[in-house]
């Protein structure tokens, strides 16, 4: 049985640089992603965050550091290595990037179909049905994205960011947008998909009730650096006023 100091590293990243001209973005940023952990980076708009993202994922090459995913290193995958890699890494777009011209079963097809890995049709209906039950909308199956309301739409773009049972899911700002208690609903899920599928899950968010419900631990991005890294109750608690101004 793992301990907390022995759980599994999912995602290292390990003195990341990256500037754009003269802006420095990212400045030797480092952190630790374990399994079965959710981990928020909190920081100010246009400090990085975003960025940070896309280099994970390879979209964006940083000019040092190193990222590791499961164990492989982002910076040396070849084409085929990555588009695997990011197989298994789920991403809940702020957006929810839904396909408007699809019902959601055909959204929640959409990532199996260009997948490499073919399944049967009963296999896919199987998922589909898991998925959509995991997010509690199994009878929305047919349904237009118009005809949903805007945490339905969250949570069906949850849905099919489960499709393929992603080991590491990033969510970006997934609560924007949301009433207080859609947001709630959508933070509990969060939680809950971690504890029944033993995900990680990096979390972008600016909604300090996300940071608090949501976070195992809380990394703190300013001037391009790891800040802190500590849990949501001890940053609240700081005394350092470059923390202290986001939880006042």
């Amino acid at each position: 049985m793992q301990t907390e100091t022995t759980k599994e590293i999912v995602l290292q990243v390990s003195k990341l640089k990256k500037r754009f001209g003269n802006n420095i973005v990212l400045d030797d940023f480092s952190f630790e992603l374990h399994r079965n952990e959710n981990i928020v980076v909190l920081g100010k708009s246009g400090s990085g965050k975003s960025v940070l993202i896309k280099c994970i994922i390879g979209l964006m090459k940083p000019e040092d550091g190193s990222i590791i995913i499961l164990g492989k290193e982002v910076n040396e995958m070849n084409a085929e290595e990555l588009d695997k890699t990011r197989a298994k890494i789920g991403f809940l777009f702020q957006s929810n990037a839904l396909y408007d011209s699809m019902t959601v079963r055909e959204n929640l097809e959409f990532p199996l179909r260009r997948h490499w890995i073919k399944h049967k049709k009963e296999e896919i209906n199987q998922i589909i049905n898991q998925a959509l039950s995991d997010v509690k909308l199994t009878h929305t199956i047919d349904m237009m994205p118009s005809e949903l309301s805007g945490g339905m739409r969250k949570r069906i773009a949850l849905a099919r960011t489960l499709i393929l049972k992603p080991e590491i899911i990033l969510y970006d700002e997934p609560t924007t947008g949301l009433d207080p208690i859609t947001a709630k609903e959508i933070i509990q899920l969060i939680i809950e998909i971690k504890n029944k599928y033993n995900t990680a899950s990096l979390i972008i968010s600016h909604d300090m009730n996300c940071v608090k419900l949501a976070s195992d631990l809380v990394v703190m991005l300013i001037d391009g650096k790891c800040y802190a890294n500590d849990t949501y109750s001890n940053l609240k608690n700081s005394q350092d006023k470059n923390i202290k101004q986001f939880f006042e």
